[in-house]
């Protein structure tokens, strides 16, 4: 990521826009998860022509446009299903919440009215999951239920069940779809139909065959009784790193748009190191754009990208990546619990906690005055900008890096907890 940004400043200064044009995509192509960045087509399209055209004051607007929309973004997910399928410990999940948490959605609650429900993401307050009736409520009526609860709201819409889909699943989702919106079929409760057919067919019991049977029955359902080409996700609420839930989440991102996916990919749950490279991926995408809207802003009149290196605004950076990966104060208190340890015996072993030894680290200046050795060529940009600038992109790669390791680590010791 660094090459691309030593390779920037030295084209800008030689008015060699046409080569940066050409070797952006490809730089930002490499750099973003395979579930897609946070970037538009369009927003690229636009940075690409301001490159063409030598308009530096044009990409840092263009960037800065898609930062600001993809941190102030809200998320509102439809989670559609009759009482008993597992729609509230779906949501839970989703949320990274026990059911016995205080602000967990209530399993087993029984539902009998049109009544809709928000439950706000415990630390992403611009998502809500929202729990509506289900199809088989006395009240529902395909014509006017999309209207009912305000349909036009909800970014996509999930479908649950336990067993088989019904009639009125597929007529919604062919309503859902006709206004515009994604649907997305999903199977719960999939661990409970293994159990059972281990227990009652142990001689013939086969996981994967099980599994497939599953699919192929919900699948030929919803093709009878009128979906075309549907989609199903069988998952355990309760082992969220099973089955088709890691699949269910990489389609949701790539099926958001661009500004949408940041805050989905944030409150992914922990659940595997895939999910914590993925949201690594993000981050580290947004610190690229950063960097690269700070290197365009050194080369405009008047302007400068850093007024200085502030570390508590690093501080308060480092926190943040600290909540994303659960590594904050209330997860470690949680996580503590469940694994029956202490919050300083978790600490012990972690290092993303001592900020300070982020700022005294000399291989951070190091870095830095090898890359403005790269720079000193370059003139008409405010070097000493260029010089905190890139003292703040290698400290927050370090701070992402560092909190991911230990998430990963955390991870291998929650593992080793449940087989114990």
């Amino acid at each position: 990521m660094d090459q691309f940004l030593a390779f920037f400043l030295k084209n800008a200064k030689g008015m060699n826009f046409q080569q940066l044009a050409t070797e952006f995509l490809p730089h930002y192509s490499s750099l973003v998860s395979k579930a897609g960045g946070i970037l538009s087509p369009e927003t690229l399209s636009n940075i690409q022509k301001a490159l063409q055209d030598g308009k530096l004051k044009d990409v840092v607007d263009q960037i800065h446009e898609a930062l600001t929309a993809a941190e102030d973004a809200p998320l509102e997910v439809a989670v559609i299903g009759e009482s008993g399928t597992g729609k509230s410990s779906f949501i839970n999940a989703l949320r990274g919440l026990s059911h016995e948490a205080q602000e967990s959605a209530k399993v087993g609650v029984v539902e009998t009215t049109m009544d809709k429900t928000p439950y706000q993401h415990p630390k992403y307050p611009k998502v809500t999951f929202w729990d509506l009736p289900g199809t088989g409520t006395p009240n529902f009526l395909p014509d006017t239920y999309l209207e009912r609860v305000g349909f036009a709201n909800y970014d996509f819409f999930i479908i649950i069940s336990s067993s088989r889909f019904s009639f009125n699943d597929a007529v919604l989702a062919e309503k859902i779809k006709d206004v515009g919106k994604k649907f997305y079929f999903v199977r719960t409760k999939v661990d409970s139909d293994l159990y059972n057919e281990e227990k009652t067919k142990p001689t013939f019991f086969k996981k994967e065959r099980v599994l497939q049977q599953i699919q192929d029955y919900c699948l030929a359902n919803l093709s009878e009784i009128g979906v075309s080409e549907p989609r199903v996700f069988l998952v355990s609420n309760f082992d969220v790193n099973a089955f088709d839930f890691p699949r269910l989440e990489e389609i949701l991102l790539k099926e958001l748009p661009a500004h949408k996916r940041h805050a989905f990919a944030l409150l992914l749950p922990n659940f595997s190191d895939a999910a914590i490279d993925m949201k690594r991926d993000f981050l580290r995408e947004k610190i690229w754009l950063d960097a690269m809207k700070s290197a365009a802003l050194s080369f405009v009149p008047f302007m400068t990208f850093f007024s200085g290196f502030d570390l508590p605004k690093q501080e308060a950076c480092l926190k943040d990546y600290r909540k994303y990966f659960g590594l904050d104060d209330k997860s470690i208190e949680e996580t503590a619990e469940k694994l029956g340890t202490s919050v300083q015996d978790i600490r012990a072993y972690i290092k993303c906690w001592d900020f300070w030894s982020f700022v005294k680290d000399d291989s951070i200046p190091a870095k830095v005055t090898h890359c403005v050795e790269s720079f000193c060529a370059v003139k008409g940009g405010p070097t000493a900008s260029v010089i905190q600038g890139l003292k703040v992109y290698f400290l927050r790669l370090k701070f992402l890096n560092t909190v991911v390791d230990d998430a990963k680590l955390l991870l291998r010791k929650i593992e080793t907890a449940n087989l114990a």
